[in-house]
């Protein structure tokens, strides 16, 4: 069963959802549904207490309800109890929130938009085009940040037919990647950032994104040569991708006098340029 954790957003709420490609169905987190819903501040209690009354009622939604394991805020993959999208309509019924109706309007435009993208995934591109341009990110960061995501495509397909399980082996052969060429693994580089719950790859300059890619193309163009056929090996082809890039990285700083990996994230770095529009204007006056 093929599974992609996604985080979408609900008002500036951050949702754990999951798409099961097998069922065609998205899973999403109960919990952050209601802190989107209630602002409540601690939602894993009011899940408990809400879900007791529920299963006395002999309420057949909840019982049915799954487990599946997302990103924790402390970076952990956790189990956490999840709904279908039928399952959280019926749910909503049962949390008293003036955010209920827009929030069903938000969940069937997710559904609809995945069922669509399935049909022709130039959507899903356009999507994230559109997203990252409101976000306020540069449109030769948004190309950069769009080829990175066809790229690790690319590679976890290669990883996929070597055999390579996705989670726990996925997640290691990116972090052996990302160590060998930036010194750092993806938690330490995530701490460097300041980032709990927020996509590293989001978060990085123009050129920490080009050498991710290369080092992620290497690593797949290696594979493809040598088709490892053990985990271990694939381990090893990882590390030779990743210092490709990490041989660029140090020529570049040395050439430049300059750290190529940063504390720089997205936040901070659209700040500086919302700070330099306002010194601009204030010349202009």
């Amino acid at each position: 069963m093929e599974k992609q954790n996604e985080i979408k957003i609900f008002e500036d709420k951050q949702v754990r959802t999951i798409w099961d490609a097998e069922q065609e169905k998205w899973y999403i987190s109960i919990v952050d549904v209601i802190a989107a819903l209630t602002d409540s501040p601690n939602p894993q209690v009011y899940w408990r207490v809400l879900k007791k009354r529920l299963k006395d009622e002999g309420n057949e939604t909840v019982t049915n309800c799954n487990a599946l394991k997302m990103e924790a805020p402390d970076g952990k993959m956790r189990l956490t109890d999840v709904a279908d999208t039928e399952q959280l309509f019926r749910l909503i019924q049962s949390i008293p929130s003036p955010k209920a109706e827009p929030f069903k309007l938000w969940l069937a435009q997710v559904a609809s938009e995945r069922l669509d993208e399935m049909q022709d995934p130039e959507l899903s591109i356009d999507r994230a085009l559109q997203q990252y341009l409101n976000l306020g990110y540069s449109e030769n960061w948004i190309n950069q940040r769009l080829k990175s995501i066809e790229i690790r495509k690319e590679l976890t397909n290669e990883w996929k037919k070597r055999g390579l399980k996705e989670g726990v082996q996925f997640a290691t052969l990116t972090d052996i990647i990302t160590k060998a060429w930036s010194d750092k693994t993806t938690k330490e580089y995530k701490i460097l950032k300041g980032l709990k719950k927020e996509n590293l790859r989001d978060n990085m300059t123009n050129t920490e994104l080009i050498l991710n890619m290369l080092a992620e193309a290497s690593a797949k163009e290696i594979s493809e040569a040598v088709k490892p056929n053990t985990f271990e090996r694939s381990k090893q082809v990882a590390k030779q991708g990743g210092n490709i890039a990490r041989n660029a990285r140090k020529e570049l700083e040395e050439r430049t006098g300059k750290k190529v990996v940063t504390s720089l994230n997205a936040k901070s770095a659209l700040q500086l340029k919302e700070g330099d529009k306002k010194k601009t204007k204030k010349k202009k006056k």
